[in-house]
Formats: C-alpha cells, structure tokens, sequence
C-alpha cells in the first residue's frame, strides 16, 4: 500500500510538526525535551478559565489536536499510532495548561486511555493541581454500558466543555455539562473498509462484496457485515439504528468522515441522509468533515445529541480551531426557480426528407462508432469520446421531429441551443459553438466557415495542433468548392495527418508525445467516420 512517510516511528512528530507550521495551527505550539511526549497547546490563553485537556493515539487526525485553540480543548496529548500516550506525556500537559481553575480532561472509553489518564491525575492532584476526568462511551455498536467505545462523539463532548470553560464556568459545571453531553450522546460507524496501520503484510477482513456496521475507530471489528448496497440503503441501516437509542424528539447530528471517503461523497451521505428515518429527527446538522477519522478507513460515522437549548448555544458559539466545521439548520433545501432561458426550440419545426434522412443516417454513425471512439480515446485520454459523440446524437434524433428541417439557417442555430444545454465534454461545446455562428449566417457555408473561426477562438486550437479541427477545417475548406464525398476525402487526410503530430491543445497535450505515436486523434477520427459515412449518400 502506497502512502507517504518517512519511517511509521517519526510520522506523529513529523505530522505534529507539519501542522503547527501550517495556516491552520499557527495558533498553537508544543513541549519539547522528550521524543515520546508530544503535547499540543494554545500558544495564548486565558489561564483564569479551566483547562480542556484531552488526547489519545494518533491517526484519527483533525483529533485531537486540530480541535485545540479557543472555545474548545487548551491542549491535546498525541499518543503513537492508535496507542494511549504516556502518563508522563499526560502529565506534562496538565501541569503546562493548569492554574487555580483546575482542568478536565476528556478520555475515550478505551483501557489504555482510562489507566494513562486516570494515573497522570492522580499524580497531578498529588501535586496540588485540581483535575477531573470523564470517560467518553458514545458507541451503540456494542449497546450503551460501561464497555461503550468512545468515537466522534467525543468531539461534541470537546465542544460542549470548551463552551463552559471559554464563558468562564468552574471546574464542577464545566465536568457537569461535560457529562450530560456524554450521557446522551451516541454514536455509529459504517465503513466499506478496515484499515491497515503501516503494516506492510495487512490483510483486509472485507471482501469487496463487503461492509461493516459498528466497528470502531482503530479498525475493531464491527457488529454486523452487511452487503455494499446503494449509499441510501447503507446510510439508512446505520441511521434506523442509530433512531433505537435516541431518547430526545429532535437532534442536532454530526456526519464524521472516517478518512479516505471524498467530498463528493460525503455530501452525497448528507442527501442520503435525508431520507432516512433520522431525518425528522435532525434539528441542525454538523459537517459532514473528518473530525475523528481512522486513517484512511473508507467510511462514515453518524453521532446524535440532543437539540436542548443549552447544548445547541454551545454547538453554535464561535470557536479558534480549524477542524471544527459548525452548525446549520438542517431541513428542505433552500432553491430558486431557474431564470427564463432562450427557447431552445425557438422555430416552429419544418420538413425537408433529404435532410432529416442525412442527420438521421449521421447521428446512427456515430452511436455505431460509440465503443471503438471510446477505446481510441482511452489509449491517450479519458476514454469517453465516442459517448461524448454518441450522446449528441441521441440527443438530435430524439428531438428530430421538432427540427426546422427546411431553413439551413433555423437548423443550424437550434442545433447550437440543443447542443449547449444537452451535450457533454468539450467536443460538444465546441460543435454547438460552430452550429450557433453557423445560424447568423444566412448561406450555410458561410455559416460554417465563421463557426470554425469562433471555435478556435473559445478552444484556443488551430489547424495541426492534433485535434478535431484538424479534420473539421479541411473539410469545411473542401466543401466550399466541391462534393461531399471531397469533404470526406480532405477529414480522413487531416484524421490520419494527427498520427504523427504533436499535441498542442486539448487533453492529449498532457500525455507523453512518445505514447501518442501513431495514434489518431479521437475527435478527428469522429470527423472522418461520420463524413465517410454521409459521403455514401449523395
């Protein structure tokens, strides 16, 4: 498995270190002195507030230590990869952050979390330093109880305790909302994969036919495998059971990425969402971002709090740390009727045989042509030409019978409306430039002339720089003063002429000239196919 690390024994100082000199953690600094403390805190803080500490393995990265600055945690304490950090480590960083207020420290419910903790504690209180603890278990994976993981939900926790300590609330109420928070939040993981720890013999427990329901942020199996289904059907399994421990009418949710799932992704498990039997329940919603991720596990996890006054002005309060993604209503979307746009069919439609036949034997072609264009332009670009064409075509034979098949001019211009609101890629674009030019012109080959001037302006191609025009333009040169059958004639030469061409424009100018070698340029083999074709019938 390819990633990029020096050595798996330096990543967590190299990545602390890579993140305090970066915008997002500008604000912070950490203890230095010893190769296995790695502490992050506040450069600046009001030491008359109590102090948020909380901490735990590294890998599960903005956690915890991109959640500290203002309003939120006063100091994070960075174990190695998913491994409890020392109690000296723990330690250290109570005794840097803590003054007269005292200080709280926020553990997840695992056992080296419990016993490293809870031993710097003592030993800070034996000290003379005023700490208290409380134990994370928003997992319902394995039921609520004393053995419940702590997961994302712990950053909720994070939020809620930094909001009474930044309002300047004591040590007893700041733990006090603290546990409410933990004793109503609950939480679920999904994911479409384990995750391999630097280890370079790892093997997946999960086909690729597989998902797992309840496993835990260091890659602990989960309760359930379950099928890989449609996203709607895999994030409603994990919200309908998330819904059975919900105590509260309406939630405030948060939709934490595991690590290695897109955007895209994630936002499309926020509309998936929607349809859920959680979604009723939803009063506002919290990301979706990864805030507490297990590497590059491919999943989700959902938590749920309830949406009570008191922990909706927490979640809302303004706060330092970056990773931190805030609030929003969550409900119907927000939308506005589209502007009146041109007409696309702005002339009444009008018959001529000879031309419906020649746009109708034309657009077959290049559906004909769709998988051998598709297999050209995946040997030297991303293999959707021939759809690009095909589905231009489709989309002219489904509207055929509302072309002005009688003016050359009509034709022409509502050919470049059909084109720009419907076809895809660059190449569609294109053409509907050159049929729109095309209709201000009243002699159609004119228009054409004019239309490939405007193409080359908006593409920025011109002839032999090894794209479509390089069989359009001698095409259209050959037509100006001879047969069809010429046009073909001039498009095959230009087609093959890009074999040995260069790229200059286009996607291909970004691929090795040494793998474009004897290759013709999709788009300008599309040319040639379908005039060879159409030459036939005249």
């Amino acid at each position: 498995m390819k990633r990029f690390y020096n050595h798996r024994d330096t990543l967590v100082a190299e990545g602390i270190d890579g993140f305090l000199r970066s915008s997002a953690g500008s604000h912070l600094c950490r203890l230095e002195g010893h190769d296995n403390i790695h502490v992050v805190f506040r450069k600046e803080w009001d030491k008359s507030k109590v102090a948020i500490v909380s901490g735990g393995g590294s890998g599960h990265e903005p956690a915890h230590a991109g959640f500290v600055g203002k309003g939120m945690l006063t100091a994070a304490v960075c174990g190695a990869l998913f491994a409890s950090p020392n109690v000296d480590a723990i330690l250290a960083a109570i005794l840097e952050v803590t003054r007269e207020a005292g200080c709280l420290l926020i553990v997840k419910n695992y056992t080296g979390d419990r016993l490293n903790f809870g031993l710097a504690a003592e030993q800070a209180r034996l000290l003379g330093k005023k700490v208290e603890l409380v134990i994370v278990t928003d997992d319902i994976a394995l039921g609520r109880g004393p053995h419940a993981r702590g997961i994302a939900g712990t950053v909720l926790v994070q939020k809620i305790a930094g909001h009474a300590a930044e309002t300047g609330a004591g040590l007893a109420e700041v733990k006090q909302a603290a546990a409410e928070a933990i004793n109503t939040t609950v939480s679920l993981g999904l994911s479409l994969s384990d995750v391999n720890v630097y280890d370079p013999e790892h093997e997946t427990r999960l086909n690729e036919d597989e998902a797992e329901l309840g496993l835990g942020i260091h890659g602990e199996p989960g309760t359930e495998r379950i099928a890989v289904d449609r996203l709607d059907a895999l994030v409603a399994k994990a919200a309908d059971t998330l819904v059975t421990y919900l105590t509260s009418e309406k939630q405030a949710v948060m939709v934490n990425m595991l690590g290695a799932v897109p955007v895209l992704e994630a936002q499309a498990i926020v509309d998936s969402l929607s349809r859920t039997s959680l979604a009723e329940r939803i009063d506002v919603l919290i990301g979706p971002a990864p805030m507490m991720t297990s590497l590059d596990m491919y999943g989700f996890s959902l938590s749920a709090i309830p949406a009570q006054p008191d922990f909706i002005e927490a979640l809302k309060s303004p706060v330092e740390p970056w990773a931190w993604p805030g609030i929003a209503p969550f409900g119907s979307l927000q939308t506005r009727p589209t502007p009146t746009l041109p007409d696309t069919f702005a002339y009444k439609p009008s018959s001529n045989a000879y031309i419906e036949n020649f746009i109708t034997h034309g657009a077959r072609i290049l559906i004909d042509n769709e998988k051998d264009l598709n297999a050209l332009d995946a040997r030297i670009g991303d293999g959707d030409a021939g759809s690009t064409f095909a589905e231009a075509s489709r989309i002219i034979l489904k509207n055929i019978a509302r072309l002005p098949l009688a003016s050359p001019q009509e034709l022409c211009e509502t050919l470049g409306r059909l084109l720009a609101r419907n076809a895809g890629g660059s190449s569609g674009v294109l053409l509907s430039i050159m049929f729109a030019t095309a209709g201000q012109k009243k002699d159609w080959r004119d228009g054409l002339v004019a239309g490939l001037e405007r193409m080359q302006k908006y593409g920025g191609a011109s002839l032999g720089d090894r794209t479509m025009l390089d069989a359009l333009i001698p095409a259209v040169t050959a037509l100006q003063a001879g047969s069809l059958q010429q046009a073909a004639k001039a498009a095959r030469e230009g087609a093959d002429a890009t074999r040995a061409m260069p790229a200059k424009a286009g996607r291909a100018a970004y691929v090795p000239q040494d793998q474009l070698r004897n290759i013709p340029d999709p788009g300008a083999e599309a040319i040639a196919r379908l005039l060879e074709g159409l030459s036939k019938l005249s």
